[in-house]
């Protein structure tokens, strides 16, 4: 084994158990590879791995690898047992102005935090015939540097989103703060569940509003057991 398959085993092992702790299914937690800190050869290895929901940060990144990517996975032979396509998830700070150049490569937005940037997604993807699957960012952290929406706005935002006919809101997603703390990083994922069944209850969204994004490579064995159905992991895989 190489040590990415290693690690992506250690990580998958992890994932395994705690679910298995905790009576949850595995198969309902997606792991999401964050590529931000790889090269080339090493995203082709994971994607040769079977792993095809991968994350970028930054839009320019997410272009130039996801372009690359596709060229890889069309030039190989049709009898390949690699997987064809890749899920893209832009899982970074979204400017308005770069909207249009996410749309039509991610299959999942994970940081809308305000109406208008939300407003400027549905407005492009009507141009472009689409519908874009998204997540709400709430700052269940307070902490000021960070982005997401505040959580006592985040119904009244996610019911204006729910009012836009060309995106989808299918969940939340939320960050905790970095550190050791586990009962700081277990209130914050305590917070966005809270929230998501709270929104799910009062039945403003539709039946599409399942995820629930948090967790990264230093907590999400506490984002597993606080709900989580989508982690972002990038460094436990290729950082070691």
């Amino acid at each position: 084994m190489t040590k990415i398959s290693e690690r992506i085993k250690r990580v998958k092992d992890t994932i395994d158990s705690v679910c298995t702790r905790l009576g949850r299914d595995p198969a309902k937690v997606k792991l999401v590879i964050v590529t931000k800190s790889a090269c080339l050869e090493a995203v082709k290895e994971v994607i040769h791995l079977g792993f095809t929901d991968l994350g970028e940060n930054r839009v320019q990144q997410l272009k130039k690898v996801s372009a690359q990517i596709a060229d890889f996975l069309q030039g190989r032979d049709t009898d390949s047992s690699s997987p064809r396509k890749v899920n893209w998830h832009m899982i970074g700070h979204l400017q308005r102005n770069k909207v249009r150049q996410v749309l039509g490569i991610a299959s999942l937005i994970h940081s809308v935090d305000t109406l208008r940037l939300a407003e400027e997604i549905n407005a492009s993807a009507e141009k472009l015939n689409l519908c874009p699957k998204v997540l709400l960012q709430v700052n269940t952290s307070r902490e000021p540097q960070k982005y997401g929406v505040p959580v006592g706005a985040a119904t009244h935002l996610a019911e204006q989103m729910e009012t836009l006919p060309h995106l989808k809101l299918v969940g939340l997603m939320t960050t905790a703060p970095l550190t050791h703390n586990k009962s700081v990083i277990q209130a914050c994922f305590v917070r966005a569940r809270e929230l998501f069944i709270e929104i799910q209850g009062e039945g403003i969204i539709g039946p599409q509003f399942t995820e629930l994004s948090m967790g990264m490579s230093s907590d999400y064995e506490v984002a597993i057991e606080e709900g989580a159905t989508i982690l972002r992991i990038g460094s436990a895989i290729f950082a070691g």
